[in-house]
């Protein structure tokens, strides 16, 4: 299963990619990757792996492909952007900044990173160009679920979010890492909006947690159910 964009730039330069949603840590093409992308080079703080199993960050071996595509151009630059999911297609006219935050992300989701393949249902329902109310929406919602098995099973149920809220501190942790990495190695703004706009939005889930909930329950509550 794979999730397909084609970045169309206003003088017809195209880029495309093909992201397989399953695929393992490739020890050859990391090895022939840009310095910026062993794992020791600016390593999250939280990182589990060993440089002896990872000579380079999985989830940097993926991006640098995009991030050298856009290296030097502004967030503000308009492309057209054409998405291919296995359900359904998603076009839009928008900065680059919108649409690489929605590549970059779902690269890093189904990375080998063992902290962000915790997104990984995130990325396999993959919804473009979402806004921050529909990530938090989304966010929440496949958490719920997940807790809804574990109570039927018989695990433990989160149904206070406290993992939810201990999830998204540890990849603030991985983004302000990443931020410095593609700060390292960019000469323009793209990358480098694109990846504060998904921290902040990951952010609002650790901060601001109950205030993002309150901003999503009129989509969910009936008038009479809110005022209750």
């Amino acid at each position: 299963m794979a999730i397909e964009y084609r970045i169309t730039l206003d003088d017809s330069h195209e880029f495309s990619y093909r992201i397989e949603l399953d695929r393992d840590y490739d020890r050859e093409r990391a090895l022939a990757a840009p310095s910026w992308t062993r794992l020791e080079h600016q390593q999250c703080s939280n990182c589990p792996l060993k440089r002896e199993d990872f000579s380079h960050c999985p989830a940097a071996v993926d991006l640098h492909r995009v991030i050298e595509d856009f290296h030097g151009l502004p967030a503000f630059k308009k492309a057209q952007f054409w998405v291919r999911t296995p359900e359904r297609e998603y076009t839009k006219q928008a900065g680059l900044e919108e649409g690489l935050r929605a590549l970059l992300g779902v690269i890093m989701a189904t990375s080998a990173c063992p902290v962000l393949g915790r997104l990984k249902p995130m990325a396999q329902n993959h919804l473009p160009f979402a806004n921050n109310q529909e990530f938090i929406l989304r966010a929440v919602s496949l958490y719920l679920a997940r807790q809804y098995f574990n109570f039927r099973e018989g695990r433990h149920a989160d149904w206070e979010l406290k993992g939810l809220v201990r999830l998204f501190q540890q990849l603030q942790l991985v983004n302000q890492a990443f931020w410095q990495r593609i700060h390292d190695t960019c000469e323009g703004d793209s990358n480098l909006k694109a990846f504060l706009s998904f921290f902040s939005m990951s952010s609002s889930m650790t901060y601001s947690l109950e205030t993002q909930l309150q901003k999503i329950r009129p989509l969910l509550m009936s008038t009479g159910e809110m005022l209750e």
